[in-house]
């Protein structure tokens, strides 16, 4: 498995579902994606990012020989609370202003996927799809939610949260897929997978770095 994202938390997801991927950083503009899409669905403009991430890679790879069956995945989410879609705050300030908006509230967090499978290099198929998965907020106190905001973490995560590690105290529940909160959805790849004929055991590394074993 290539994974084009350079997201921990991407990564983190599948080395504890055994996998330890190949990690591949896509370079896109993604201002110009959307620019492009105009007045696009919120759920088609996280699958176009998505997929030209994948083609990004993909790109990056021909002309490089490959043997056997590779699966490119690729995927970008983002906040949408009140119609209006939200990536990462970058700093601190921003954090803080969309913590303070969604404290208390739920909102969907869409996560587009765009997956591509190899064999020998050739494109076999490929699936792009957009998984919505609700996020209920707690109402942090405003010294927590400065702090937290200090700490870093957030700042490169769509929607200013982590779910698993600090942002966790403050997420009150998810209603759908908790995977694709933390950015890639085991279900819908395995189905994806399933598609092509391809179980996921054989993508396991169970005496890897992913710990999977233990």
């Amino acid at each position: 498995m290539i994974l084009a994202s350079s997201s921990p938390s991407r990564r983190l997801v599948l080395r504890r579902a055994g996998v330890d991927p190949e990690v591949i950083a896509p370079e896109v503009d993604e201002d110009a994606v959307r620019d492009r899409l105009g007045a696009a669905a919120p759920a088609e403009v996280v699958r176009a990012l998505a997929a030209a991430k994948s083609a990004a890679v993909r790109e990056r790879l021909d002309g490089t020989p490959r043997a056997g069956v590779d699966v490119i995945i690729a995927c970008d989410s983002m906040l949408l609370l009140d119609g209006a879609l939200s990536g990462k705050p970058h700093t601190a300030a921003e954090c803080a202003r969309r913590w303070r908006a969604q404290a208390g509230r739920a909102a969907e967090l869409l996560t587009g996927h765009a997956v591509t499978v190899l064999r020998d290099g050739a494109v076999l198929g490929e699936h792009a799809e957009t998984v919505a998965t609700t996020v209920r907020f707690g109402t942090p106190a405003e010294s927590d939610i400065a702090a937290y905001a200090a700490t870093g973490e957030p700042l490169g995560c769509a929607g200013a949260f982590t779910l698993e590690a600090l942002g966790g105290w403050f997420i009150d529940g998810v209603d759908g897929d908790p995977a694709s909160v933390l950015g890639l959805s085991l279900p819908l790849l395995r189905r994806i997978l399933a598609g092509h004929g391809l179980g996921v055991a054989p993508f396991w590394n169970l005496t890897g770095p992913s710990g999977a074993a233990g």
